[in-house]
């Protein structure tokens, strides 16, 4: 491909900066018609058309300071329109867009339609590209009314990466008039910046043609409570078949736009890869201690004077006394730390663009999102439990002095003597979604400073009640619960304990909200995402500081069971097996190790924050219940699966199944009864029978033939935790009941006892 002269390069690079603040109009739309003269020629050439144009969408941004709100977005043709139309419309675009939103929006996406061109000159009815799994959509109750969540600014035009529940309706009128102002103001403290509402499904619909447009309007009207504008992106308004779960919709690309019904539902297959490998995460943490002087004798204006107090702080995070330290996620020793302070000037995009230095004004570079990142980093999964994200730190320049003399000013401050001082504490910790491709400085200004303000504005209506009583004490906490694709945050009063009724009900209303389930708790506070290399010492490490090795089933191969299905575990549990933390139990605590795998569980699912127990302290428990006699504590006896069910009862509360057999031989019998336990409960199961326990993880059976397998964990391991070694061992694999060379694992003459601990039914 023919590349650019020098000459070109040279021409291209000069000219723009040195008379932006004195434009005259005539010479730049010469030098843009020039330059939109060149770069298509380049771009014919090279097939970026796209890349080339949106640099210099870019760089002559700066022409415009006209900050009104946009009537059109620019779109680009399937072919290059001649010069002079190109300078007409880039004219067009700069005098009408707002700077701030045009660098956002020209650094951050292209401006792929959703409605293409076809060849015969015709609009292609758009496709709807849902990056949330089916059962988000499909197993909503009916009817009910779904809010359709996308990022438009950084994803291609209508996505939908998640689909929020509608829970509050306005009484006597049915799910399809939702309660407006409530919804926006408990959504408003859910999402996380850089996602949006696209729209809304109407569950059970039989009217298409009607309700369609309905739940555009709601989508529309829910939009602009939350953010207090009218989205200028594309919304989506569809219905759902109740019978069939087909997805029927129609898009509008903007207010007073034509409406137009979309032809197909895409369910992506990869959506992780969509959301991160051009996304990142930003967070940043600031506690406030607010003064709010009251009177003595007069608290009737004091909703008024907080509210007045919590807008002068929002105020106060942009302006010149207020800095921002952004700095990468936590370095290894092989990376360097990369960090950038921000100041006033700096969060306007007008300064983020290289000036000459001859004007001595602005010199710094563009610093992208994508720089704190290093290569192998950037495309972790949210889903982890511990998220990379950009942290950024607000800074306080009390001492700054904005006068030309440049000495210091004193401050004075009045502090009235007859007022009640009540100091209100907050905790703002908000996390943003942005385009690694996005300019820190625009990050911050255009998503980190408004997720403060919104978290002040939620907080403030959770507090104002009990102002002048005991007030909340609130804390935000990030979740990426298992079937969401995006993160999400949840304010907690820590007033109450988790299991505490009020705790408890928040957490059943998030759980609805996002369609989770009603027996799992997922939105725990150890559940919360970490930052930075901060996951807890416990969760890798056993008591005497030695690693435990976690689903190490996930290594093995496959059970050899034609045409079975298989059933398995629920979850992540930890290995426990013979002489693990320095303890000799080889010979008799088998048993006490599957207890300990089965308590592993019960942890990492978040269903208890109890330690798992060693054999000490289980004898203990069984001689507290009255089970065993004092002399049990300290002894080397076996125990069963009964001694297991009251550990359980009594630490977790967890109740228990017990499914006897008379031989070994009959345990393939009851392969139908423990997969439906696995699918239902999805909790390890301990087998004992004569001298030997086992963990098992699962069953691989064909119904048809009887054909089985059962997914064994062996505690009778007495290795080091070398995975490899415990795999091809064969202490972690599938058994049949009678092998290819007619041994038999479970023996015809000794009976067995299967323990099958149940799920609690919570949150």
């Amino acid at each position: 491909m023919e590349e650019a002269t020098d000459e070109e390069r040279a021409h291209e690079k000069t000219g723009l900066e040195d008379f932006v603040d004195d434009a005259d109009l005539e010479r730049v739309t010469t030098l843009i018609e020039d330059r939109s003269r060149r770069l298509l020629a380049r771009a014919a050439k090279r097939r970026r058309k796209d890349e080339e144009l949106n640099d210099l969408l870019f760089r002559t941004c700066i022409i415009s300071e006209r900050e009104h709100q946009a009537k059109e977005e620019w779109r680009w043709k399937a072919k290059p329109p001649p010069t002079t139309r190109v300078l007409l419309e880039l004219l067009t675009f700069f005098f009408s867009f707002p700077s701030s939103q045009l660098a956002a929006d020209t650094m951050s996406r292209k401006y792929s339609p959703p409605m293409e061109t076809a060849a015969d000159g015709s609009r292609r009815r758009p496709a709807l590209l849902l990056l949330c799994p089916k059962t988000s959509i499909l197993s909503a109750p009916f009817p009910s009314l779904l809010w359709l969540v996308g990022s438009p600014r950084f994803l291609q035009p209508v996505t939908v990466a998640a689909a929020l529940r509608c829970l509050r309706c306005l009484p006597d009128d049915g799910p399809f008039s939702p309660n407006l102002p409530h919804e926006a103001d408990e959504i408003r403290g859910l999402l996380v910046r850089g996602f949006d509402i696209v729209g809304a499904l109407l569950v059970g619909s039989a009217n298409f043609e009607a309700d369609a447009g309905r739940a555009l309007e709601l989508a529309r009207a829910l939009r602009e409570r939350l953010f207090g504008e009218k989205a200028s992106h594309d919304m989506v308004g569809g219905c759902v078949d109740a019978a069939t779960g087909d997805i029927r919709f129609l898009i509008s690309e903007s207010i007073g736009s034509e409406v137009v019904e979309g032809h197909e539902v895409v369910w992506e297959d990869e959506p992780e890869r969509l959301l991160l490998e051009k996304g990142c995460l930003l967070r940043c943490q600031l506690p406030l201690q607010l003064p709010l002087y009251l009177p003595l004798d007069d608290n009737s204006g004091t909703e008024a004077r907080f509210s007045s107090l919590i807008e002068f702080t929002a105020a106060n995070l942009r302006g010149p006394h207020a800095s921002y330290l952004v700095e990468g996620p936590t370095a290894t020793s092989e990376e360097l730390h990369h960090s950038v302070i921000l100041h006033d000037n700096d969060l306007n995009y007008l300064s983020c663009l290289p000036i000459n230095q001859n004007t001595n004004e602005h010199s710094t570079r563009i610093v992208y999102c994508s720089e704190f990142f290093s290569t192998k980093r950037r495309d972790l999964s949210l889903m982890s439990e511990n998220a990379d994200a950009i942290q950024i730190t607000v800074l306080s320049n009390q001492s700054f002095n904005s006068s030309k003399a440049g000495s210091p000013i004193p401050v004075l401050k009045y502090f009235p003597a007859s007022a009640n001082l009540r100091v209100i504490n907050l905790k703002l910790d908000i996390l943003c979604y942005t385009s690694i491709d996005l300019p820190v400085a625009a990050a911050v200004s255009e998503l980190v400073i408004p997720g403060f303000c919104d978290q002040l504005s939620v907080m403030k209506k959770a507090i104002v009640s009990e102002l002048l009583t005991k007030q909340p004490q609130l804390c935000p906490y990030h979740f990426v619960p298992p079937g969401l694709r995006i993160p999400l945050t949840a304010i907690y009063d820590t007033r109450y304990e988790e299991i505490e009724e009020k705790q408890s009900e928040l957490r059943r209303n998030l759980h609805f909200r996002l369609g989770l389930p009603l027996d799992r708790p997922l939105l725990r506070t150890s559940n919360a995402l970490t930052f930075g290399g901060m996951i807890g010492r416990d969760k890798n490490l056993s008591k005497n500081g030695s690693s435990i090795l976690r689903d190490v089933h996930k290594e093995i191969p496959s059970s050899g069971v034609l045409g079975g299905i298989m059933s398995l575990i629920d979850g992540s549990y930890e290995y426990y097996h013979y002489l693990h933390d320095g303890i000799d139990d080889n010979g008799w605590g088998c048993a006490y190790r599957s207890l300990q795998t089965i308590m592993s569980w019960y942890r990492l699912q978040q269903y208890s924050s109890i330690n798992v127990l060693s054999h000490r302290e289980i004898q203990q428990v069984l001689v507290d219940i009255g089970d065993k006699d004092p002399s049990f504590v300290g002894s080397r006896e076996w125990i069963g699966a009964i001694e297991l069910s009251f550990v359980l009862d009594k630490l977790l509360g967890v109740s228990c199944r017990i499914i006897n057999v008379r031989s070994g031989d009959e345990l393939p019998e009851k392969c139908r009864e423990i997969a439906i336990h696995f699918e239902t409960q999805g909790t390890p199961v301990m087998i004992g029978g004569g001298v030997l326990a086992y963990t098992l993880l699962g069953v691989d059976y064909n119904e048809v033939s009887g054909d089985c397998a059962f997914l064994i964990l062996d505690p009778h391991y007495t290795g080091p935790n070398d995975l490899k070694k415990i795999v091809n061992g064969g202490w972690c694999a599938w058994k049949k009941s009678v092998d290819s060379k007619g041994r038999s694992f479970f023996l015809k003459d000794k009976f067995y006892n299967l323990l099958l601990p149940q799920r609690p039914n919570m949150v």
